[in-house]
């Protein structure tokens, strides 16, 4: 509220300062008329805000100006101190007229400096006017100027458009006047320049691009292109010319006998565009150009692999199987052939020895044989060693021959496997047929069967090579390998079936050949088919081992003692164990099933020679823990003569009885190693039996026998056991 009034006594005080000098300029003006004699009418004076008579006064406003004035501390005061309000305003009005004299002569005597000012700002009115027109006339000049630059940049775009459509006119005229313009340098290269100048091919290039592009263009029906068209047909002509007598000329130098073929070869590769051009312009000469190459390739693989074949098999072994070399064939119905050979021609047909190597990694791929070597050095081989020779010789030419012609030919997927047929399809067809002679009279299974891996392993590399040329040749041949190994395989199996015991000559008890032939070939077919197993061959394999086992079992039967039964049956075990495990993993089911035979006839054997000795303990013991274990005691009443006897007889004999039993032992078997474990087994077993004999003597019947103190210590026993024990 007090902020509100004194804004209002401000305002007051500035419309009486103004009513003033108002006052003061109707004086002088007053005054100035005086002087002149002249009587000048008085203003009526304007109070503005002031003025009480005027309409607009609101009377609530008074009210409202009472009431602040009333809180006004100067005028609480004076109430407080009894003032005559009328006295009171009465001098502030003298104060207030004082002060305005005062302001008024302050005025007044400024009145020049006001004036100043006033022509001051008059001047910089002028000024500013000026510099307005100066503006409105920059303005005019920049409207103008906006208008040419609009002007000009109608005119810019209007001149890029041009110069891009001319360039675009002129890239079109240029490339089209540089390709078909045909320059003289062009011109004398295709004509004079041998064909294997870079430069040549080069210009062969920039041709065939001039060609294309003048055949495109005739399709627009472009009329320069009937200017170049008859120089650029004899230069295409001129340069099929070249070109067709350097490729005959290529191909007919692969005829001259003792010629690499593969040196013109790599030559033409450096040229396949020839080829390219002569496709792409002249067909009818790449058609002749393709048919000459693949005529006197087809000829020279022919000619190469017939005269390779023919002296790779004049150094093979002479001692071949044939259909008499069965594993159930007697030795005597073929003297020679199962005898050992020379260690010069060492190859038998059902050891595999180091014939297996042919299909390791370092052989695999080594180089072929060169059969005039062989014959001076006079060096044979077995079937298997040639047909890698003269199949890695196919592999190699094949991969390279595929490459040439996906490469030179450009041809690709099944046009590159037709053109590849027509190019070593006699060749592949004479192999077979090859094959096929020697197969169909051949009962060599290991060899049969290592072909067989070889063309499993070929077929990996070829497949590695991403070479798929002969994949069809590979399976052709396998089956006609197949069929022959598993009627091959059959027939052994069927030899042994038929074999009569009676017609093998005299018995004897150590492996017999029959058996260690089965041991030998199993053992080789097994190792070779690890890598690539074929269920077919393994179910082979368990039939062919069943017959074995029947055979073993009936050549047994013809001994008369059940202990030259057993003593045969574990030799021709172990034996056949032995060379399984040399070349099979153990975990396999011809070395399981003969680890069971083994270990069951060993058992049964171990209780045969115990019992000649040691027979009416080994009863007793028997027949006491049966009755102990049916709670039958009273039964053994009456036996003490038999044990009496039983005790004074193991200690008085059985120190030689071990003696005579271990020699016995050693002399019954051939494997030094199997003889001194069975020995041991039954050692080892004589003890378990004596050590349940002093279990039955101390039970009731027996507890009270003086006999008992004979008993010999099992521990004493152990440590006389022991001495024979093997060293090793």
């Amino acid at each position: 509220m007090k902020t509100e009034v004194e804004e209002k006594n401000v305002k007051t005080n500035l419309l009486l300062i103004d009513n003033m000098a108002s006052v003061v300029q109707d004086e002088d003006k007053f005054r100035d008329v005086g002087d002149k004699g002249q009587l000048a009418e008085v203003p009526d004076l304007n109070l503005g805000e002031l003025d009480l008579t005027s309409d607009e006064f609101i009377l609530d406003e008074v009210d409202t100006h009472i009431q602040a004035n009333l809180e006004d501390e100067l005028v609480k005061e004076a109430l407080k101190t009894g003032v005559d309000l009328r006295q009171y305003s009465k001098q502030v009005e003298l104060e207030l007229q004082h002060i305005e004299h005062v302001s008024i002569k302050d005025y007044i005597k400024e009145s020049q400096n006001i004036a100043s000012l006033h022509n001051q700002i008059t001047a910089c009115d002028e000024i500013l006017e000026r510099m307005e027109c100066m503006l409105s006339s920059f303005q005019s000049d920049l409207s103008s100027i906006s208008s040419e630059i609009h002007t000009l940049q109608e005119q810019s775009i209007a001149m890029n458009i041009k110069l891009k459509n001319r360039q675009s006119v002129r890239s079109e005229l240029s490339q089209l006047v540089d390709e078909l313009v045909v320059p003289n340098s062009m011109i004398n290269i295709i004509l004079e320049t041998p064909v294997t100048e870079q430069e040549f091919l080069e210009q062969l290039h920039e041709l065939n691009n001039k060609i294309n592009y003048v055949k495109e263009q005739s399709f627009k029906e472009t009329c320069a292109c009937v200017d170049v068209q008859d120089i650029l047909d004899r230069l295409k002509i001129k340069a099929v010319t070249k070109i067709r007598e350097f490729i005959l000329q290529k191909i007919y130098s692969f005829r001259k006998p003792m010629t690499n073929y593969q040196i013109p070869q790599n030559a033409l590769l450096k040229y396949r565009f020839f080829y390219q051009f002569l496709l792409a312009n002249e067909r009818h000469i790449a058609k002749e150009i393709r048919d000459e190459y693949v005529d006197t390739m087809s000829k020279i693989y022919l000619s190469y692999f017939k005269s390779y074949t023919s002296r790779l098999m004049k150094v093979q072994y002479e001692e071949v199987a044939d259909k008499d070399d069965l594993m159930g064939v007697e030795d005597t119905a073929k003297k020679g052939f199962f005898t050992k050979p020379s260690l010069k021609n060492r190859n038998t047909i059902f050891t595999l020895g180091n014939r297996g190597n042919v299909i390791s990694s370092a052989e695999l791929e080594a180089p072929i044989l060169v059969p005039h070597a062989a014959q001076r050095s006079d060096v044979r081989y077995p079937f298997e060693s040639l047909f890698r020779s003269q199949h890695y010789a196919l592999l190699d030419n094949s991969c390279r021959e595929y490459l040439f012609i996906t490469d030179f030919f450009m041809v690709t997927g099944n046009s590159a496997q037709d053109l590849f047929n027509v190019i070593l399809g006699k060749t592949l067809t004479m192999f077979l047929k090859h094959m096929d002679t020697y197969v169909s009279d051949c009962y060599d299974s290991i060899a049969i069967f290592l072909c067989i891996h070889i063309i499993l392993r070929f077929k990996a590399i070829m497949a590695k090579r991403n070479i798929p040329a002969v994949d069809k040749y590979w399976d052709t041949l396998l089956d006609i390998l197949w069929p022959r190994f598993e009627y091959i395989l059959e027939l052994n199996i069927q030899s042994i079936r038929n074999t009569d015991p009676q017609k093998l000559g005299s018995l004897d008890t150590r492996p017999h050949y029959i058996t260690r032939r089965y041991a030998e070939f199993s053992s080789a077919i097994v190792s070779i088919n690890q890598t690539f197993p074929n269920e077919k061959t393994n179910t082979l394999l368990g039939q062919l081992q069943i017959e074995v086992e029947n055979f073993v079992l009936r050549m047994a039967a013809e001994f008369s003692s059940r202990k030259e039964q057993l003593i045969f049956l574990i030799n021709n075990y172990d034996m056949m164990l032995g060379v399984l495990m040399e070349r099979a993993s153990d975990d396999s089911k011809e070395v399981e099933g003969f680890q069971q035979l083994l270990t069951a006839r060993t058992q049964e054997f171990i209780e045969e020679i115990l019992s000649p000795p040691f027979g009416g303990m080994i009863a007793f013991v028997k027949e006491s823990e049966a009755l102990i274990e049916k709670g039958q005691l009273e039964k053994l009443k009456g036996e003490e003569g038999r044990v009496t006897q039983l005790v004074r007889g193991f200690a008085s004999t059985w120190k030689q009885s071990v003696e005579n039993l271990s020699q016995d032992v050693m002399r019954s078997f051939t494997n030094f190693k199997n003889g001194t474990g069975i020995i041991q087994g039954a050692l080892t077993q004589l003890i378990q039996y004596y050590h349940r004999f002093h279990k039955v003597l101390s039970q009731p019947p027996f507890k009270n026998m003086a006999v008992r103190s004979e008993l010999i210590n099992i521990h004493h026993l152990m440590v006389e056991v022991k001495k024979h024990k093997p060293n090793f």
